[in-house]
């Protein structure tokens, strides 16, 4: 009896059971624990698992301390690489000063001197490399140079008349040859030019204190005479400058003259420059007032004082005085063949 009652009670109980599976709010709950407990995993996921990272093995983790040592430059191409911008470095914000370098002191190691006087005859040969050596030192590596030398650019007063001189002269080229430019004349205050001539000459090295020069003289006051020139021009013993050159006219008329000149340094500043010069002629030249032998001698000295080595005025004292017939020609036209000059001038370069 009893069981026939929970048989009939189950079957009671099991439609209401279905209801209940209808009803979605049930369901919803469901749901809902579902996406907590999912959540809840997420969250344990993304903690890092520090247990395993102390299982780590961190001597894997071993860097090489130097760069160095790591790089393969064998296998870097160097040719490569853009060094141009090295130029645009500011090394006035590096401070060089600072860096702490030891300097040795006392003379060069013993080892600085095991090595060859001359590392290249070992390449090139012993007697190619002294050909080019003495070679450079007499050229001087053929570096061109150019000078503009006013010499003289003075008055001259006298007794009677006062004067104005230019002696002006240039070169341009190697140590060892040159294009040489002279220019000399002198003339009379309100008057015109009296004397004035032009050179072009080569000069080549001869040795090397001197130099040959030769070319062509022009003089272009009184008369206009055309000269072949050959001189020397060089440093004589005793640092005494010397240009001598001989000419030969267009009318047959050989001349020379010699002028010699030396600076005595007084002070860094003072330099006092005696000088003394010489023309000659081998025939008489009526039309310039000139007789053979040694037609006239200049010996005076200047004070310069060079505020810079390119500028430097000077005042000096000079005296003239023409010799043999050409004084007689002088005396002949009523005038002194000899006198002093007072000088002021310039002599300038660049």
């Amino acid at each position: 009896m009893r069981a026939i009652f929970l048989a009939s009670a189950a079957l009671i109980a099991s439609p209401a059971m279905a209801q209940d599976h209808g009803d979605h709010s049930g369901h919803a709950q469901h749901q809902d624990h579902s996406a907590q407990q999912q959540a809840e995993e997420a969250e344990a996921d993304a903690e890092p698992d520090h247990s395993a990272h102390q299982a780590m093995d961190h001597s894997a983790h071993q860097m090489a301390t130097d760069p160095e040592e790591e790089q393969d430059h064998a296998q870097m191409d160097h040719g490569a690489i853009d060094h141009s911008q090295h130029g645009q470095m500011d090394h006035s914000q590096m401070n060089h000063g600072a860096m702490d370098a030891e300097i040795p002191s006392g003379p060069p190691p013993a080892e600085a001197f095991e090595g060859p006087a001359h590392a290249a005859d070992a390449i090139w040969g012993e007697d190619a490399m002294v050909a080019a050596r003495g070679y450079n030192r007499a050229t001087h590596g053929n570096a061109r140079f150019g000078v503009i030398l006013g010499e003289r650019l003075e008055a001259r007063i006298g007794e009677g008349h006062d004067e104005y001189l230019w002696d002006v002269s240039g070169w341009y080229g190697t140590a060892t040859d040159r294009v040489v430019f002279k220019s000399e004349g002198e003339g009379e205050f309100g008057g015109g030019v009296e004397d004035a001539e032009l050179q072009l000459l080569w000069g080549h090295a001869i040795g090397p204190w001197f130099d040959l020069q030769a070319g062509v003289r022009l003089d272009v006051e009184p008369d206009t005479t055309a000269h072949l020139a050959v001189g020397v021009a060089g440093l004589a013993p005793y640092m005494i400058h010397v240009d001598a050159a001989a000419f030969l006219s267009d009318e047959g008329d050989l001349t020379a003259r010699v002028e010699a000149e030396h600076d005595m340094r007084l002070t860094q500043q003072l330099v006092l420059q005696p000088r003394i010069e010489f023309d000659l002629a081998a025939q008489d030249i009526p039309e310039r007032g000139v007789a053979a032998g040694l037609v006239k001698a200049e010996l005076g000295a200047r004070l310069r004082y060079e505020f810079v080595p390119e500028f430097a005025p000077y005042v000096g004292m000079e005296y003239e005085r023409a010799f043999g017939g050409t004084a007689d020609i002088i005396r002949a036209g009523g005038d002194d063949p000899g006198g002093f000059v007072f000088l002021v001038g310039l002599r300038a370069w660049f």
